[in-house]
């Protein structure tokens, strides 16, 4: 079960202060996203314990692990937080099932090793040692080792950043399925808005040691005013969608969406699966009539509910379809030469093969927390 968290901190850094008011009652996974020195890092340190900020008050359900201003500051050690850094940190000289079950001499409600074995596929590996795993690999077991601990929150700093792109793929399906095995709540640090937006249910967005925006992750990935925030190449809305066909021929697969369906390359899930599907901003054409003749599968007719000048040639233009919200991001010059105002109806036109593997994949919808 997932519990509240609240996160008040003040520290001074060179060049700027950490100032951070987060509240997290949502569950799931909560992503702390921005740029390098943003101090995500910060955060999830003085949360773990590791570091002690000038002001703090941290609760995470009725515990209270750091108050300045009442002297509280609960050790590291006994804050039943599981931390995964970058690097996988193994114990060398140990295996990885000597590895996964160190932290049971220092915890009176650890958790079952064979679960933990199964979730992250590990039982080919129990007897390697650390020096024999591949990158994803010894990540996987990191990972492990933190749920054996039974935490009631886990901290993730920036966990894959270490990984190349194909261990990164193979690794992301384990923390897909890794709330849905734990229910507790994940506290998840990332400058990959690729990871952030298929991975989690809240976004707060850092900068210059400051929350500028946060919430429900598919409000902030919808919202055209955080694509500054979020980039102009990694903007884009999710969606929920359910499969229904895996296989609707031509290596292509149906899923249901609130306005229709989208045909997608073919995903690796049975038909019913709630899935969430990535759709770049960049990646969206619209059109005011609906479009004949082209090669694009998917046509979805929606409504424009705001739009957002960016600082250059472009502009993003929030997208009504049903239930849920799209965003566009196009030239200004287009954008007035189609006289796109809030309230105008349009079509989105979605490229089949421009939506990647990467941005499909199988998750709990909201009403699952």
């Amino acid at each position: 079960m997932s519990l509240k968290l609240e996160i008040h901190i003040k520290q001074r850094f060179d060049p700027f202060v950490l100032d951070v008011d987060l509240t997290s009652d949502r569950g799931g996974v909560t992503a702390l996203f921005g740029p390098s020195g943003s101090g995500k890092t910060s955060v999830i340190n003085a949360v773990a314990g590791l570091t002690i900020p000038d002001v703090a008050y941290i609760r995470l359900g009725d515990r209270v692990l750091s108050d300045t201003q009442a002297g509280v500051h609960i050790a590291p050690h006994e804050r039943r937080l599981g931390y995964v850094f970058q690097d996988a940190r193994l114990f060398p000289t140990k295996r990885v099932k000597d590895n996964l079950l160190y932290p049971m001499q220092f915890h009176n409600r650890p958790a079952e090793l064979a679960p933990v074995v199964e979730l992250l596929g590990l039982e080919h590996l129990l007897e390697r040692y650390p020096r024999d795993l591949s990158g994803g690999e010894a990540q996987r077991v990191a990972i492990g080792r933190a749920l054996m601990s039974a935490p009631d929150m886990l901290l993730m700093d920036e966990p894959l950043a270490a990984l190349d792109q194909a261990r990164r793929e193979e690794i992301l399906p384990y923390l897909d399925s890794l709330q849905r095995f734990s229910g507790m709540q994940i506290l998840y640090v990332s400058h990959s808005m690729a990871e952030v937006a298929r991975l989690a249910d809240t976004i707060a967005l850092m900068r210059e040691g400051r929350v500028i925006r946060s919430g429900a992750a598919d409000d902030i990935l919808s919202d055209p005013g955080a694509v500054p925030e979020i980039g102009v190449r990694e903007a884009g809305a999710v969606l929920k969608a359910t499969v229904l066909e895996q296989d609707a021929g031509d290596g292509l697969s149906a899923l249901a969406i609130s306005q229709g369906r989208l045909l997608l390359p073919k995903v690796n899930a049975s038909e019913g699966t709630p899935m969430r599907v990535r759709i770049l901003a960049s990646d969206i054409i619209l059109s005011k009539d609906k479009p004949d003749g082209l090669s694009a599968l998917n046509i979805l007719p929606t409504t424009v509910s705001g739009i957002q000048d960016g600082t250059g040639p472009g502009v993003a233009v929030a997208l009504r379809s049903g239930q849920d919200t799209l965003v566009a991001r196009i030239t200004r010059r287009s954008a007035q030469s189609l006289k796109l105002v809030e309230g105008t109806a349009c079509y989105a036109v979605i490229k089949t093969v421009s939506v990647a593997p990467g941005n499909i994949a199988e998750k709990r919808h909201k009403e699952d927390h």
